[in-house]
């Protein structure tokens, strides 16, 4: 049995912070239900930069382990069918814009209101208050660029995951539902503990240092002959392994790189001196030579080398999935190992609205009832 078995999610998500949030639960053991229009579906499967078969790469990828069902909330019948599946669920999270939710009738207000039981999550770009500019990153003196995977996106789907998990604790010991409110601006701020740190003590504007370590030198990529790999010399013992490691010691006595702080201060001229002799020798050598020393550090793999790495593998870090459309297809594993009530990537995202009639009856629609909300298009 999974951790999160009997806790049922209603799923009124798109694109990726919350479905990301969803899926999470989802692959604890939650019976996370997604609701979608009839037709076409979530907007998402229509996401067609990468897919198979005419399925989203990105749809599939974030609401494996869920179920679908379809109702149009344009219209009562469609609602109420939403609202009485509320009625038996443990959490509902969406993160459309403000007040659509609302004007739907399925605010934190009106469904808390049935559901006195309900953790209700919104999720959304800057919380429930005030407009903020997105937070970017960059090469350091260079001109601000996007991080290579969406962090806030993934971030906040986490940290509404870890709030819902908070509200569901609180609501088994007091019998009571509330609203979880988190939104990406509020992630990406979390994320920046040492920035924010850096500012509030010192009041310096911090920088933007690339693939380095805001207060250690060398601590970061280093370029070798077939590519780059990463160091971690965040202290004087380890500094001077490293220069003996790539067989540099006259930099030990190089007045500019004497102490840490000088390093910091002077890491453009630091990380030339050290590339001028890693450049002559290949990633394994250099690997090999600091491991040898004691020294952190590890390849910058891409993505091919990454997913097919021995250790990637033994840790089930790749899932073999049959999707209904697609056919086989990969999916990332579950990042945290519980040792009794284990995560697992069971099956794969759901074609939309098909799980639609056994959710249907599970709600006590009877057969007659079915057919009369496809024939009208409610589901």
């Amino acid at each position: 049995m999974k951790a999160l078995h009997g806790v049922r999610v209603v799923d009124f998500t798109q694109a990726m912070a919350a479905p990301f949030c969803t899926m999470n639960l989802a692959d604890m053991g939650a019976d996370v239900i997604k609701i979608e229009p009839p037709g076409e579906g979530e907007p998402t499967r229509r996401l067609g930069a990468a897919e198979k078969n005419g399925h989203s790469a990105t749809f599939m990828a974030l609401n494996r382990n869920k179920r679908s069902l379809t109702a149009d909330l344009k219209r009562p019948e469609g609602v109420a069918i939403v609202r009485r599946l509320v009625e038996t669920a443990d959490v509902f999270v969406q993160n459309y814009r403000p007040g659509v939710a609302d004007r739907l009738g399925l605010g934190w207000d009106q469904l808390s209101a049935i559901n006195p039981l309900l953790v209700y999550c919104s999720i959304s770009g800057f919380g429930g208050t005030g407009p903020y500019a997105s937070r970017v990153t960059g090469e350091e003196s260079g001109a601000p660029a996007k991080a290579g995977i969406p962090v806030s996106d993934l971030a906040c789907g986490l940290y509404g995951a870890y709030g819902i998990l908070a509200a569901l604790e609180h609501r088994d010991r007091t019998g009571q539902g509330q609203l979880v409110d988190t939104s990406l601006l509020e992630a990406a701020m979390a994320l920046t503990v040492w920035e924010a740190t850096e500012y509030w003590t010192t009041g310096r504007t911090p920088r933007a240092v690339g693939s380095a370590h805001r207060f250690a030198a060398p601590y970061q990529a280093i370029r070798a002959s077939d590519g780059y790999f990463t160091v971690g010399a965040n202290n004087d013992k380890l500094y001077e392994a490293f220069c003996r490691a790539i067989d540099r010691l006259d930099l030990l006595d190089d007045s500019r790189f004497k102490t840490n702080a000088e390093r910091v201060r002077n890491r453009a001229e630091l990380i030339r001196e050290i590339e001028l002799t890693t450049v002559g020798f290949s990633r394994a050598t250099w690997l090999e030579r600091l491991a040898s020393e004691g020294v952190p550090c590890g390849p910058i793999n891409s993505y091919p080398e990454t997913l097919s790495d021995p250790h990637t593998l033994a840790r089930e870090m790749v899932v073999d999935l049959v999707h209904p459309g697609a056919g086989e297809v990969k999916a990332l594993g579950i990042p945290v190992k519980l040792s009794d009530t284990p995560g697992a990537v069971d099956r794969p995202a759901p074609l939309c609205g098909e799980h639609t009639t056994e959710i249907l009856t599970e709600l006590g629609y009877s057969e007659a009832e079915h057919e009369s909300f496809r024939a009208r298009g409610v589901v």
